[in-house]
């Protein structure tokens, strides 16, 4: 009788997607502080800046400041229940592929940023936002979210990998993350302030959505190359 064979890679990779998705949905800490987190930095700004609303360039570097540093409670808390609970060291003995752990956390974090931006960004365009953006706004600062989600997920569960096996995995969490993902919040900012301009129904140029695009590529084939020896060592 022959053994049965071990499971690919995707399925591995949802099987542990679907798991960081039910514990988070059973015991939601991760973006409840990430929420949290948004709408009080929004109350920081308000009152720092002393202006009632923004536009342009200031609002688009509120924004991504905002998520950006919101994203960092979440690149944190990414390996931390299965280091401590020995989930990782279980994943690395089953039979299957290691590649499928990066695609599963880089996926639930993805699920994060997208659902925090759901709270965060109506918020942003309550709480400090000047202008009211049209249909067609929000639909191409929604392709800059997305560009932009997906290399700080890749980035931020490569850092995550590497933080959760130090004794200060919060100090080289953001030691690490923030200059990798610095392209990222630049190219993001340069390419959502004309949308968020007094007058935003501006066109979506394609330098800056370019840039985001290579640098997930770019980052997507390194952690696809380098993250089996992050996580055996």
């Amino acid at each position: 009788m022959s053994a049965p064979s071990p499971p690919s890679t995707s399925a591995a990779a949802r099987a542990v997607l679907a798991k960081e998705l039910r514990l988070e949905r059973r015991a939601p800490q991760t973006l409840v502080a990430m929420a949290l987190f948004s709408a009080m930095t929004y109350v920081v700004f308000h009152f720092a800046l002393r202006r009632d609303t923004v536009e342009g360039d200031l609002a688009s570097g509120v924004l991504w400041v905002t998520l950006t540093l919101a994203a960092l409670l979440g690149i944190g808390r990414l390996f931390v229940a299965d280091r401590d609970e020995g989930g990782l060291e279980g994943f690395l003995l089953a039979p299957v592929d290691r590649t499928a752990l990066l695609f599963a956390k880089a996926g639930a974090l993805l699920t994060f940023l997208v659902a925090l931006e759901l709270v965060a960004v109506p918020l942003f365009a309550v709480l400090l936002l000047g202008p009211t953006p049209g249909p067609g706004t929000w639909l191409r600062l929604l392709a800059v979210l997305l560009l932009a989600d997906v290399g700080v997920a890749v980035v931020g569960t490569l850092v995550a990998a590497i933080a959760v096996q130090t004794r200060a995995r919060d100090l080289i969490t953001s030691i690490l993350a923030l200059p990798l993902l610095l392209p990222v919040v630049i190219a993001a900012a340069r390419a959502s302030a004309p949308l968020l301009a007094l007058h935003g129904d501006h066109a979506l140029t394609g330098r800056w959505p370019a840039v985001l695009g290579l640098y997930d590529l770019v980052f997507g084939l390194l952690a696809y190359a380098l993250f089996d020896f992050l996580v055996e060592d």
